[in-house]
């Protein structure tokens, strides 16, 4: 390991006997630690950058995203990955996200699922992946052996790789070629590392996947016009989107061409042939 690594994310927190903390005073220590995370991850958008651009050259050249991560890590990359198809109507398999244990991981503790350097490889493998494709490791700690496994061998086989963590000069970061690392410092519990880490690796997953996706188009302004009809409200969004695009009063036309079309951006883009 790093001899300049330390571990802040496991540091003592600043607050002590929380057991008889009134519930106002829990909640205003919280909110007064999780105040703290947008400045850090301000403070990391250089490299933040780095790794947008990166992906997205990837994505435009027909690779993918691969996010890895173990726990609450992993599970905020799976969140990330399935927002996307719905929101931006990519395919399913464009941003794919893989946790330690499996899918059953993502609701239940698997015992040392994360301490197997070897079974991300192995888990990417059976996505088929590639050197078009790019691996972003999510770990808190930067420790976690499952994500440290995964890039290695990435890296190893010419794969792309980024990471994300909240402790400086961490292991994990040693293994990306974009590493990313939020150092919002000792959790409101000690050691929690869901509570102010989780929040800045969910803040970078949004700023990365939000800011790859207008890159690639999928992005009309400031709407979604790409995104999947899946529900009477999000078809409702997508009329008023129709109408006040092409400057229409008439919402039945504008749902009339959504139902014709199954999509805000065909909408908008066949509406003088259909009207």
């Amino acid at each position: 390991m790093n001899s300049n690594f330390k571990r802040t994310t496991e540091e003592a927190s600043y607050y002590n006997d929380i057991e008889n903390f009134s519930t106002e005073e829990l909640l205003i220590n919280i909110n007064k630690e999780d105040k703290k995370v947008a400045f850090e991850v301000e403070k990391v958008i250089p490299f933040i950058h780095l790794l947008v651009d990166a992906i997205s050259n990837k994505l435009t050249n027909g690779g993918r995203l691969f996010y890895i991560g173990a726990g609450t890590s992993g599970r905020l990359g799976l969140v990330d990955a399935s927002e996307c198809p719905p929101t931006f109507g990519v395919p399913n398999d464009l941003v794919i996200g893989v946790i330690a244990g499996g899918h059953k991981a993502m609701f239940q503790a698997v015992e040392n699922a994360e301490d197997d350097l070897e079974q991300a490889w192995l888990d990417l493998q059976y996505h088929k992946i590639s050197n078009q494709d790019i691996v972003v490791g999510i770990a808190a700690s930067g420790t976690t052996p499952y994500v440290i496994g995964g890039l290695k061998m990435c890296r190893e086989n010419g794969i792309a790789t980024g990471s994300i963590s909240c402790n400086k000069n961490s292991p994990v970061s040693s293994h990306a070629d974009f590493p990313i690392e939020v150092i919002v410092g000792p959790e409101f519990i000690t050691g929690s590392t869901r509570m102010k880490s989780g929040t800045a690796q969910k803040m970078v997953l949004n700023m990365i996947s939000t800011s790859v996706m207008i890159k690639l188009g999928r992005i009309k302004g400031n709407k979604m016009v790409n995104m999947q009809l899946t529900n009477q409200k999000l078809f409702e969004r997508g009329v008023q989107m129709i109408m006040d695009e092409l400057k229409m009063t008439d919402s039945e036309k504008a749902a009339n061409l959504l139902s014709i079309y199954g999509s805000v951006k065909e909408s908008i883009e066949n509406a003088d042939k259909a009207l």
